[in-house]
């Protein structure tokens, strides 16, 4: 008897975030899979923290707003061309407002004449149940969540079983809330291939391919560490596809006559990206174990991927709550000439004793929080800002009026950007807290969905890499030995190492100590570090390194993208005939 279960499902990871170019639809719509047929999905990931709090503000202004437009927007002259292929499409462009998503979606599918069902996962926004989140703490910092009048938006991180599903009831696109990034890619590899609740490793597998294309073009070259290699096709890099085998095991690839590449360097990059542990990442179906997953390239722009394993189901599920903290400004500068930082600082403490000065005159209390930051060359040229937040919006009108209005009792070389004034903008900052799964419902078209049952996770013991053997006897750069990736998880800067040879991974390991880690990232919290045998790889997770991180840091990167870069120049003490040829 012949199975009804494909070999191969192909999947297209088409968008990372809300705003990112449409130019993966036309390229995955016309891609031909290596069995020489159509994609079979399509998957967009729309949503992070800072994206939630923003669609959850367009919501209180406009009750039928709160999803992600772009959605909407390009899928309308698509809609012939995905009835024709049979590509299904799943998106959690649904943001808090999923049914206004789906019903934008079916006006257009009615308006173009065609038959598409169309589904809508919910039951992950918490709003209406605020009494659920009181007398809750912050997972990582512990700090308790303020009053529930200021909670922006709350939503619980749903898994794949609901998207599954959709498919199984023949929608042919599926829109969802806040569901994990992974599980568009997931949901849709549970209903080809039947995987169950309890397949731990299946779901693993599947979870990391998810997670292989839910950033679009950071798997095949985007923020590579060697991005000379790829630099002369960026402006048409492919986008992803990822080629799923029943038995979990992954191939990365990209269509044919696209531009960027997919190399194991490309692929591991993005595996390390924003994982936090990789033996215990908590995803609501499965607890993912990465440390043993290994990439080969199997040809050109093709990586294998095997290796995770799922070790258990948690019985919580993480909820994301954003909470409205006040205002804050940052009027941005140039400083150009010797001492550019000093009269900078001068400028700065001007504009903000004569910003207190006038909060105090009007009854306001002082600045919650000050700050300048800048970037460049201190003795030459320098962008700087001066940036406040206070509990009322005319604080920081105040002080943004009061930073212009220093600028011809400045020191010399101040240079304004021109254009629009700064204005204040609301702050909305990130808890993350656990529910269990007991007091979550998800829904699938209006009918309640159940979880399965948690499965315990044993304790894995760590084991770092072997101290180094030999005599170092130079130094090179971090990234001449390694490549490097990092992002944020809230509040945390997550940093991913792969070493560009098995032998280096003992000499990074010593070096890329906390300490070292430390100097570099001044006044941050704890620090933690693994290994990851399976791709010679290490994951780093630095605490309150972000200003509080997404939209209420105030910082030039407030979501740590550049972290990684400022570790790359770290010397290592190593041996000279370990050190790579220059790629």
């Amino acid at each position: 008897m012949t199975s009804l279960i494909p070999r191969t499902i192909h999947i297209g990871g088409a968008a990372g975030y809300w705003g990112e170019s449409d130019m993966a639809w036309g390229q995955l719509l016309d891609h031909t899979t290596s069995e020489g047929g159509p994609l079979d999905y399509l998957v967009f990931d729309y949503l992070a923290e800072i994206t939630m709090s923003l669609l959850a503000r367009m919501r209180e202004r406009d009750p039928s707003a709160g999803f992600a437009t772009d959605f909407v927007t390009q899928i309308e002259g698509h809609l012939p061309r995905i009835a024709q292929t049979g590509v299904r499409v799943i998106s959690n462009a649904g943001g808090v407002n999923p049914e206004g998503c789906a019903q934008a979606v079916r006006a257009l599918v009615a308006k173009a004449g065609l038959d598409l069902r169309v589904s809508v996962v919910t039951g992950d926004d918490l709003m209406d149940r605020l009494g659920l989140l009181d007398g809750k703490s912050d997972m990582f910092s512990g700090e308790p969540l303020p009053e529930l009048d200021r909670i922006v938006s709350a939503n619980a991180y749903l898994g794949a079983f609901p998207i599954a599903a959709a498919l199984d009831g023949g929608a042919d696109i599926v829109i969802t809330g806040r569901v994990v990034d992974s599980a568009v890619t997931l949901g849709a590899l549970i209903h080809a291939f039947s995987w169950r609740a309890d397949d731990l490793d299946l779901l693993a597998q599947g979870s990391l391919a998810g997670h292989l294309i839910e950033c679009g073009p950071q798997a095949t070259g985007g923020n590579y560490t060697d991005w000379k290699n790829v630099a002369d096709r960026l402006v048409d890099i492919g986008y992803p596809v990822a080629e799923v085998s029943a038995d979990g095991s992954v191939v990365i690839t990209k269509p044919d006559g696209t531009g960027g590449r997919v190399t194991r360097g490309t692929v591991l990059e993005q595996m390390l990206y924003e994982i936090g542990d990789p033996a215990e990442y908590i995803l609501p179906d499965v607890i993912c174990d990465f440390t043993q997953v290994s990439a080969d390239e199997v040809g050109v722009d093709r990586v294998r991927v095997i290796g995770a394993k799922g070790r258990g189901i948690p019985d919580s599920l993480k909820c994301s709550v954003t909470v409205s903290d006040g205002y804050r400004i940052s009027p941005l500068f140039f400083m150009v000439g010797t001492d550019a930082e000093a009269k900078a600082q001068i400028m700065f403490d001007a504009a903000l004793s004569r910003s207190s000065a006038k909060l105090e005159a009007i009854g306001l209390p002082d600045f919650s929080h000050a700050q300048t930051e800048w970037i460049g060359a201190p003795d030459d040229q320098i962008t700087f800002r001066l940036s406040v937040r206070h509990a009322d919006k005319r604080g920081c009108a105040i002080f943004s009026k009061e930073a212009l209005g220093f600028a011809l009792a400045a020191p010399p070389g101040l240079s304004l950007y021109t254009g629009a004034r700064a204005r204040p903008q609301a702050v909305t900052r990130l808890f993350s807290l656990l529910l269990p799964k007991s007091e979550v419902t998800a829904m699938m078209d209006g009918a309640a969905f159940g979880f399965a049952p948690s499965i315990p996770a044993e304790p894995v013991a760590h084991t770092p890499p072997p101290v180094p053997e030999g005599h170092a006897d130079t130094t090179a750069r971090l990234d001449q030995l390694a490549l490097l990736r990092s992002g944020d998880k809230g509040d945390m800067s997550n940093i991913g190492i792969i070493a560009r040879s098995p032998a280096l991974l003992p000499w990074i390991w010593a070096a890329v100590s906390e300490e070292a880690v430390r100097d570099i990232f001044a006044d941050v919290g704890p620090i933690s570090r693994w290994s990851l045998p399976g791709s010679d790889s290490i994951n780093i997770l630095i605490a309150r390194a972000l200003d509080g991180g997404g939209m209420a840091s105030m910082r030039f990167d407030p979501q740590g993208k550049g972290h990684a870069q400022r570790l790359a120049g770290l010397m290592i003490p190593v041996p000279r005939v370990l050190i790579p040829s220059p790629t």
